[in-house]
């Protein structure tokens, strides 16, 4: 007896899906499209390994199928799953191969299920592996090395039998009191495009797909509340949020997730010039639109049933709901006229696609990466990339470098809420970690410190709150001391205290919860340092023992003034994973040269905002009270040398708009004594022409140079068309004439122009 053609695995996707759909029933296709259950319900360890539960046989019963299950390896305060009785390395792809036995055995059809997981910096699951957060990621202005950490991390996903990885990559922090800022890039669509190819491409590396979160504007949310509105009109978003999602597509992403976001007044889950109008038909996307969590639900407030919320979502786009009602009861939808079963058809043939196209009807469980292909370990590039993204922002006194002499008589103390706590420097979106694993600085720093060193420490006050009873210990111990090393900034850290809304974000109100700063539902209002925290930072500086303030937060926080609360030099640490305590350490002491770069301008305080580089240039002068500048600049970054930028030079002074192409290049000398690391930036701005109101600059470039003290290197950019071109009036990106500045240097707001003609093609 011959196969049916949809289980022919040298048959062409699109006639095995063909073949599929057409033995479908109604029943069978509404299945298809959900992805219903908590994947930790599916099984229990009670009384031994695990074992399937009674409520996954009645979920895939219910639809003698299933689409997608979420999160079968989830374990964190949200889920309540923890060591005791979650799915470590040991048991995880066990676990899977039985969920899919299951569905292929018991069901009429035998479709595997998609396995979805969370990967936002690293697998989100038992004894994987934990990397530093986006921001991080964004802070190294490495996308291939990042790519590398992205590849080690997904085949630790790959091996436990997981198919799709949950990433955010599309949102901007155009507002840091957003308490998901630390998983954003930066608040630059430039830097986030090449970030999320990086993403992609470093994924597909393990044979892993990639869903992208969030589509699109999430990060514009009014006054950096999640999930609030957005107040974004078409240019604003086709100029600034779209660009990673662009990127993302063309590099091979498997699906995008809808936001919880309104715009133009529709919830994306239910917009459809998002979902079918520009991405499908403009950009061409063939893969998956997956809701956020419970967003389909959401829409009951518009329809007023969950029918028709089930009905707007797919008719605008949404192939596959996460955790809703509505989508279970498509069938019902198409009975009552509100969609149409030839929608609910395309948006199934997606869903099976992409399952045909992963293998997962020859290879349920996809095998390990290849001893051929074998991946580097991910944790050794995680504190690769935390080292890469560790940021100097000021440096007086040359305190910096640490000394690592062997013998030198030397105290060190190290203060603070962040400088011993696990917990606190590895962001949100993560599993439980097995006790005695992990750097805090601290040890990073009691173990790069030469011999002879002693390191005292002393917590000096609590994260959050206002009690001074830890001032005393902190400032004997600086005074004792000839350096002190302050640990200071946030934290994103859940526990069984904290509340959860049924989307897992954290439930806030009046008062931070459980001594979280920051993490999804945890906005800010006022972005300075905790009243506690500034009164140690003020008290330990004024002890005349030379200060290092190390940041280690998720958000930028707005810093105090100088001299009110000095410090000799002050870093920046976005939460830099398990490991991150030595990497911060071995920039300390200089084993590591410092090469980040701010991927987000750090405010002086939330009154300023917004402060994000690449606003419109109206050419605002400033308020009366205080500056209308960032306290440090988008891409601002200083190192343990001194360094020269020559000018910019273009190899042609005018272009033609319809095929432009040039090169600029500038030269960079170290005139330092020590290694410099570069990252050279390229802007444009633009002086006249064009068909909208020009921004400040925008970033269209970067390379990076690695200089020797006393050499030079020239950085070389390559300018054409997406160097050039600007949203024109149709929203199609096109190089207009007129005249633009292209500018280098360090930062944004230290750079150096040459001057372009673009001219109208001619005829």
């Amino acid at each position: 007896m011959s196969l049916p053609r949809y289980r022919d695995p040298a048959a062409p996707v699109p006639e095995r899906v063909r073949d599929l759909l057409g033995r479908m029933t109604l029943r069978e296709k509404v299945g298809q499209s959900n992805q219903r259950m908590y994947g930790w319900d599916a099984y229990t360890r009670a009384g031994g390994g695990p074992r399937l539960t009674d409520a996954f046989r009645a979920e895939v019963a219910a639809f003698d199928g299933m689409g997608a299950l979420y999160g079968l390896q989830r374990a964190d305060a949200w889920s309540g799953v923890g060591f005791a009785d979650g799915l470590d390395a040991r048991n995880g792809a066990r676990t899977a191969e039985a969920v899919q036995r299951y569905l292929v055995e018991h069901t009429r059809l035998g479709i595997p299920a998609l396995l979805v997981e969370e990967m936002p910096h690293g697998h989100q699951a038992l004894d994987g592996t934990v990397l530093p957060v986006n921001l991080a990621a964004g802070a190294t202005w490495d996308p291939g090395l990042y790519a590398d950490a992205v590849a080690g991390a997904a085949a630790e996903l790959r091996a436990r039998g997981a198919h799709l990885a949950l990433v955010s990559a599309l949102d901007l922090v155009r507002d840091p009191r957003w308490g998901r800022s630390e998983e954003c890039f930066g608040e630059d669509p430039y830097l986030a495009a090449r970030m999320t190819e990086a993403l992609v491409e470093g994924a597909g590396r393990a044979g892993v797909a990639v869903v992208l979160k969030h589509f699109a504007g999430q990060g514009a949310s009014v006054g950096g509340r999640n999930s609030a509105a957005t107040e974004l009109g078409l240019r604003e978003l086709h100029e600034v949020h779209l660009a990673a999602a662009r990127a993302g597509v063309a590099a091979g992403a498997a699906g995008v997730m809808a936001a919880y976001n309104e715009f133009e007044g529709l919830p994306c889950v239910a917009n459809r010039y998002l979902l079918t109008d520009l991405l499908r038909g403009e950009w061409g996307f063939e893969g998956v639109v997956m809701a956020d969590g419970t967003a389909v639900d959401r829409l009951v407030r518009m329809t007023g049933d969950p029918v028709a919320a089930g009905a707007l979502a797919l008719d605008a786009g949404c192939d596959l709901s996460l955790w809703d009602v509505g989508f279970t009861r498509l069938d019902e939808a198409s009975e009552r006229g509100l969609v149409s079963e030839e929608a609910l058809d395309a948006a199934v043939a997606r869903v099976l696609t992409l399952k045909f196209r992963l293998g997962l009807f020859e290879t349920p469980v996809p095998p390990p990466v290849p001893a051929a292909g074998r991946l580097p370990d991910p944790a050794e590039l995680g504190e690769r990339l935390a080292a890469a993204s560790v940021t100097l922002l000021s440096h007086e006194g040359g305190v910096l470098p640490l000394s690592r002499t062997p013998g030198a008589a030397r105290r060190i103390a190290v203060l603070g809420p962040n400088a011993d706590s696990l917990e606190q420097q590895i962001g949100d979106y993560t599993a439980p970690q097995r006790p005695g694993t992990g750097i805090t600085v601290l040890d990073g720093i009691r173990a790069a410190a030469p011999p002879g060193t002693e390191v005292v420490h002393a917590r000096g006050c609590a994260l959050v709150g206002d009690d001074l009873s830890g001032l005393p210990a902190a400032l004997a111990a600086a005074a004792s001391c000839d350096v002190a090393v302050l640990v200071l900034g946030g934290s994103s850290a859940r526990s069984g205290d904290t509340a959860f809304e049924a989307n897992g974000a954290a439930v806030t109100g009046t008062g931070t919860p459980t001594g979280m700063t920051c993490g999804e539902g945890v906005d800010l209002a006022d972005l300075a340092l905790p009243a506690g925290q500034r009164a140690l930072w003020e008290a330990v500086s004024a002890s005349g023992t030379p200060v290092v303030v190390v940041l280690v937060q998720g958000r930028p926080h707005a810093l105090p003034e100088v001299p009110a609360a000095a410090a000799s030099a002050v870093l920046s640490a976005w939460y830099p994973g398990p490991r991150g305590g030595r990497a911060v350490a071995d920039v300390l002491f200089g084993i590591a040269e410092p090469r980040g770069r701010l991927p987000v301008s750090v405010p002086r305080s939330a009154a300023q905002l917004p402060v994000f580089y690449n606003g419109k240039d109206h050419r605002y002068r400033g308020y009366v009270d205080q500056s209308a500048l960032p306290r440090h600049a988008f891409g601002h970054g200083l190192s343990y040398t001194s360094v020269e930028y020559g000018p910019p030079r273009l190899s042609a002074a005018t272009v033609d708009a319809a095929a432009p192409r040039l090169t600029c290049r500038v030269t960079v000398r170290n005139t330092g004594s020590r290694p410099a690391h570069e990252t050279v930036q390229l802007y444009v701005r633009r002086l006249t022409g064009g068909t909208s109101w020009p921004r400040v600059r925008e970033l269209r470039g970067f390379a990076r140079l690695d200089l020797a003290p006393g050499t030079e290197a020239e950085a070389v950019f390559t300018v054409g068309h997406e160097t050039l071109a600007s949203v024109d009036r149709a929203l199609r990106l096109t190089v207009e004439p007129g005249e633009i500045a292209l500018e280098t240097g360090p930062a944004s707001d230290r750079t150096r122009e040459a001057r372009l003609r673009i001219t109208a093609a001619a005829g």
